[in-house]
C-alpha cells in the first residue's frame, strides 16, 4: 500500500480535481504490475496497472489505496475491469466520499465474490488526498496560507516594494504552485506589486489567480483572473467550491492573512523565513499558529 501511495502522488498537481491514486497488482507473492493516475481525463490508476500486465492476474491481488469506480465519468468504471479480470482480492487505503462512488465500487467488487479489504494506512492515504477530502467533505477548497518574511519578522519595508525570498525559496514557491488549483492575493498587494501568480520558475501547471477584492477597488482585471469582492475569507471560499477550485494558496497582503487566520479558514501554513535579510521595521509578519512550517 506504502508503494501505491509513492506512486499516486506522481499525479500532484496534474489530475486535479480527481484524486490521485496509484495501484500495485501482485500475484504469487510478486509484483506484477503497477499503475498510477498520471492526468486528468485519462485512465485511472486501475485500468493503468491492469491493461498494462502481460499476464492473467486471475486470482491476484489488487492494491490501491482509494475505492475503484463504479460510475462512468472521462473513463469507464475500474470495477468493472477488476471483475471481468478475475481479480480475487482487492486491499483499499479509503473510502471515496465523492457521492458518486461512495460505495458503489466495493458493492460492485463484493457482489461478484471479490474479498475487499478496507482502510490499510488509512491516515496516510487521507492526508495524500488532503486536498480532494477536504474538498468533498468540507465544501470548500483546500487553504495553504503562505508568506515570506524577514529574520526579524517583518514582510515587507515600508518604504517601497522588496524582495525577500531567496532564491532557492522562490523556486520552492514555484513548485509550490504547480501543485495547488488557484493563488489568491488581495486588491492592495496587487496594486503595490503587479503579480503575475505564474509558475514560471517551474515546470508545470500555473494555478488559477483570483483576486479578492472586498472594497471594489480594481475595476477591471486580464480576462483569466477571477475577481471576487467577497466580504469574508468564507463568502470567497464559498464561490471557490462553487467553481470547483479544490485547493488555494493565499499568497496576500497581511490583512487578508490575518483574516483567513482569524477566520480559523486555513489548513497549513507556510513561511518561507530568510535568515539573511534584516529589515529592522515594515510591516510584521502575521502571528504564525504552532502548526507552521518554516523554510529558512
Amino acid at each position: 500500500m506504502r508503494r501505491c501511495l509513492q506512486l499516486a502522488a506522481c499525479g500532484l498537481g496534474r489530475v486535479r480535481p480527481n484524486p490521485m491514486v496509484g495501484c500495485v497488482l501482485v500475484k504469487d507473492g510478486r509484483i506484477v504490475s503497477e499503475g498510477y493516475h498520471q492526468q486528468y481525463g485519462q485512465n485511472h490508476a486501475e485500468r493503468n496497472a491492469l491493461l498494462r500486465c502481460r499476464e492473467s492476474v486471475e486470482g491476484a491481488t489488487l492494491y490501491v489505496n482509494l475505492e475503484p469506480c463504479a460510475h462512468y465519468g472521462k473513463t469507464p468504471p475500474c470495477a468493472d475491469l477488476i471483475v471481468e479480470r478475475g481479480i480475487g482480492r482487492v486491499v483499499c487505503c479509503n473510502d471515496d466520499p465523492n457521492p458518486l462512488v461512495a460505495g458503489r465500487g466495493f458493492d460492485r467488487l463484493e457482489a461478484a465474490g471479490i474479498e475487499v479489504v478496507r482502510h490499510l494506512l488509512e491516515a496516510e492515504g487521507r492526508y495524500l488526498n488532503r486536498r480532494f477530502f477536504t474538498f468533498m467533505e468540507q465544501h470548500r477548497p483546500y487553504v495553504i496560507l503562505k508568506w515570506a518574511e524577514s529574520a526579524d519578522g517583518f514582510m515587507a519595508p515600508d518604504y517601497r516594494p522588496y524582495w525577500i525570498s531567496s532564491p532557492w525559496q522562490n523556486l520552492l514557491n514555484h513548485r509550490w504552485r504547480t501543485e495547488e488549483a488557484a493563488i489568491l492575493v488581495g486588491s492592495q498587494t496587487y496594486l503595490d506589486d503587479h503579480p503575475r501568480l505564474t509558475a514560471r520558475h517551474w515546470c508545470g501547471n500555473n494555478p488559477q489567480p483570483v483576486l479578492l477584492d472586498r472594497r471594489g477597488r480594481i475595476p477591471s482585471l486580464p480576462p483569466n483572473w477571477i475577481h471576487l469582492q467577497s466580504p469574508t475569507p468564507a463568502d470567497a471560499l464559498a464561490d471557490l467550491y462553487a467553481r470547483g477550485i479544490q485547493s488555494l494558496i493565499v499568497e496576500g497582503g497581511r490583512h487578508v492573512l490575518d483574516a483567513f487566520l482569524s477566520a480559523g479558514l486555513y489548513d497549513e501554513v507556510r513561511i518561507l523565513r530568510n535568515t539573511a535579510c534584516l529589515l529592522h521595521g515594515g510591516t510584521p509578519a502575521p502571528q504564525a499558529p504552532p502548526s507552521a512550517m518554516v523554510y529558512s
